[in-house]
């Protein structure tokens, strides 16, 4: 890959040289904010106009977007088939599978499109929201391309630290059983597991005072075998108690199937580190070869745990499906690593939605003095988590919460709209306006998702408080 021998500023621009001429509008659309439109016959190569020091092969690329996927949602997938039921859930995952797996192929599309019109090297996802509709079809709209970026910010931020939120509550709650020895979990031992996740505030508030991420990289691919080890121990020990298959129901309820929805998107979904990916990569082209093997891990992961955790551990199923296993040796053991490696990895997943709020706030507080601000808004943050895990312990409803509002958004209605803003006029909506048809279908399951799942949630975290 050549790589360029300039230094090049987010837009992929020489910082240091002249602003370029704006050229002539196309298709009667101009320049607007920072972004200029060129002309098709233009050629721009932006593979080789990244200055990626170290770009990703696809094997690669394959492992940084599986990791990307999973997560911590992977212990309670589950619990998520005990909602729905067995054979529901198992179909329905992997519907999703496809479904999300094209959703993310749909933004990472948009955004190589405009690579090319705006002559850019590579966009994050807010760069792709806000430049879709800054330099889009209808002039009218433009001058809102900025709350574009923003809501896609915000939803970021709140999808990321609730995770922190579940990762926080999940170490409490294999603290908490270890030390009672219990493998059971009753409404009465909320105000328990309330006590460890306060107790849990200090130590990791000290964590996350680390702002440097190379001291904690290399726990995530600890953190990586320890996930592949919990997968292949769920399924030895679930089969050791499982019931006849027969006997296991196939579907629940509607309630339980939204609740399950928003899980199990909370659980696969990788569209936030799927740019960063792509953006990296030697080979952007290869990426949709990338995105179809992830998955097929990501799925074939979330499958195993969900179907034979709850096969095999019943309507009385906890989460983390860790909890669930023998007090044996191994599995002890195994809980102790599992909620260590979560804990450090705790503050990978902090960082990013922090440096994306402290993009914003550092600029209200004078430089000389951004050490200690910096400070001050990450443990103010903590004790915001600190205090939603304490008052919503519930893993299974805050997943799903999270996947049901953050992520029917991010994965599913912003990249249908940016799309269609991406191919409204070039290369058009097609015959019979297919391609209008199809984004309106993605909307509407997102919307639907949204409405509904983030409704059951939200009642299932009630009515536990």
């Amino acid at each position: 890959m050549e790589m360029c021998n300039t230094h090049t500023d987010s837009q992929g621009q020489d910082p240091n040289s002249k602003p370029p001429p704006q050229p002539p509008p196309v298709n009667g659309t101009a320049k607007v904010s920072k972004y200029v439109l060129h002309s098709d016959k233009e050629p721009y190569d932006y593979v080789t106009q990244r200055c990626t020091a170290k770009p990703t092969n696809f094997l690669e690329s394959t492992g940084h977007l599986i990791k990307g996927c999973l997560g911590g949602g992977i212990l309670g997938i589950h619990e998520a088939f005990m909602k729905a039921g067995l054979w529901t859930s198992l179909c329905v995952t992997i519907i999703f599978g496809f479904y999300i797996t094209y959703c993310v192929h749909l933004l990472v599309k948009s955004a190589q499109i405009l690579y090319k019109r705006l002559h850019i090297p590579e966009m994050s996802y807010p760069d792709v929201a806000e430049a879709s509709l800054a330099v889009g079809p209808f002039p009218k709209l433009r001058k809102f391309s900025k709350w574009f970026r923003y809501a896609v910010d915000i939803t970021i931020c709140i999808d990321l630290f609730g995770a922190c939120c579940v990762y926080q509550i999940i170490i409490a709650k294999t603290i908490m059983k270890l030390v009672d020895g219990s493998s059971e979990f009753e409404p009465t031992d909320l105000n328990q597991l309330r006590l460890y996740v306060l107790a849990l505030l200090v130590p990791i508030l000290l964590l996350c005072m680390i702002t440097t991420l190379k001291y904690l990289a290399p726990f995530t691919l600890v953190a990586d075998g320890f996930i592949v080890a919990c997968v292949v121990a769920t399924i030895i020990y679930s089969l050791r108690v499982a019931p006849p298959i027969s006997q296991v129901p196939g579907w629940k309820d509607t309630v339980g199937f939204f609740e399950f929805c928003g899980i199990a998107v909370f659980s696969m979904e990788g569209i936030g580190v799927s740019l960063p990916i792509e953006n990296n990569m030697k080979n952007p082209k290869q990426f949709p070869l990338v995105l179809s093997c992830a998955m097929v891990v990501v799925v074939s992961f979330l499958i195993m745990v969900g179907f034979f955790g709850y096969w095999g551990f019943g309507e009385n199923s906890i989460s983390p499906v860790t909890l669930n296993f023998p007090s044996e040796t191994f599995p002890t053991v195994l809980k102790v690593l599992m909620a260590a490696m979560i804990f450090v990895t705790f503050a990978l997943n902090y960082w990013a939605p922090f440096n994306l709020v402290w993009h914003y706030v550092s600029k209200k507080h004078d430089p000389k003095k951004n050490w200690l601000w910096e400070r001050v808004y990450r443990a103010t943050f903590i004790v915001i988590i600190t205090a939603i895990a304490i008052a919503f312990p519930n893993i299974g409803n805050l997943m799903g919460l999270l996947g049901a509002f953050c992520l029917s958004n991010m994965g599913f209605i912003f990249p249908a709209i940016i799309e269609l803003l991406v191919i409204w006029e070039s290369p058009g909506l097609g015959p019979f306006k297919w391609r209008l048809w199809k984004n309106i279908l993605v909307l509407l399951v997102g919307v639907l998702l949204f409405c509904a799942g983030t409704y059951s949630n939200i009642k299932g975290l009630i009515s536990n408080l």
